[in-house]
């Protein structure tokens, strides 16, 4: 190996200063200014919830269908974008916006209705797009039709949640569809081009890190543009607490999640738009682990293993693999 080969393989690949692909540089590369999100309650529900996948919701979703940070579902969306817009300006009093769709199932709901909710947020002053968080059986043939016309005239993510690719795990939080299904999804959103954005969580139930990273190995061969990875955290009055009771849920400690993410973004194609490294909740929901409310040390603590590892995004990504989609298989 030459010495240039050596200097090469030790450099590290980054983002503006950072080892992975962030949200927040994707958006100024896009749009050449700071971009926020603007999370909104549009009164939706969930499959999970009425009946319709099942009841009882998933076992770590709070009562507010994990949208605890978006706008007062009592107000209305313009009521919501503007009380939101206003509070985030206060830190970045120039930036323009994109209207996230954040509590429950954002696309359980008949189109017409989607469509009136959608439209009056992109007619908003400086709304440059839409995002959207959504489940993979939430995604009707018509529904899918408008989003790919959305994705014609504006900019547009949704947002899929997975959890974890092992049906055991699934079924012991309740997530209500399996991880065909979640296959499904994508490949309906991404035979229309829309930019899909999965979501999953280190540290469900039952679950080792072997199993974790089992599902960032699978994301990382399909067809999406971005990832959230959260970390279980355990909120009041959710599901979840009868499972930690039950001695099911052991919270993770913040070495070993930030060594997990660490592994995870290696793992993870360099394209990919990492959206979210962390998750924490209200805190006066909160359960544990408690260490998740010092979100910038965690975030610290990640930046700073990738350093000590002179490692970043994709450093052992393997080229993708259709065949390695279902690691589950035989």
């Amino acid at each position: 190996m030459s010495a240039m080969q050596t200097t090469e393989q030790q450099t590290p690949r980054l983002w503006g200063d950072k080892r992975f692909h962030t949200w927040n540089h994707h958006l100024r590369q896009v749009f050449g200014e700071k971009i926020f999100k603007v999370s909104l309650d549009g009164g939706f529900t969930c499959p999970n919830r009425d009946g319709k996948a099942a009841i009882g919701g998933c076992t770590f979703c709070s009562a507010r269908g994990s949208g605890d940070f978006a706008g007062n579902r009592r107000d209305d969306l313009l009521k919501q974008f503007h009380d939101v817009k206003e509070r985030m300006h206060t830190k970045w009093p120039d930036a323009k916006y994109i209207g996230y769709f954040q509590a429950f199932s954002n696309t359980y709901a008949p189109v017409e209705e989607l469509r009136e909710m959608y439209e009056v947020i992109l007619e908003q002053e400086g709304v440059v797009g839409l995002s959207i968080a959504t489940r993979p059986d939430c995604l009707p043939d018509d529904v899918v039709e408008y989003l790919a016309e959305l994705n014609q005239r504006t900019y547009l993510w949704v947002e899929l949640g997975l959890q974890s690719i092992h049906e055991e795990t699934s079924k012991l939080v309740n997530r209500g569809h399996d991880y065909e299904c979640f296959l499904e999804g994508v490949a309906k959103l991404r035979k229309h081009g829309i930019r899909t954005c999965a979501h999953i969580i280190h540290g469900l139930p039952g679950e080792t890190e072997e199993m974790m990273l089992q599902t960032v190995e699978a994301c990382a061969n399909m067809d999406i543009q971005g990832m959230k990875i959260h970390l279980l955290h355990l909120l009041k009055n959710t599901p979840m607490v009868k499972q930690y009771e039950a001695g099911l849920v052991q919270f993770l400690e913040q070495d070993q999640y930030v060594r997990l993410v660490a592994d995870s973004l290696e793992m993870l194609p360099p394209d990919v738009v990492i959206h979210r490294v962390t998750g924490d909740g209200p805190p006066d929901l909160l359960i544990g682990p408690m260490w998740s409310r010092k979100k910038w040390e965690v975030l610290n603590a990640i930046d700073a293993e990738l350093v000590r590892r002179n490692s970043w995004q994709g450093k052992k990504a393997k080229p993708r693999n259709a065949e390695r989609l279902h690691p589950n298989r035989v």
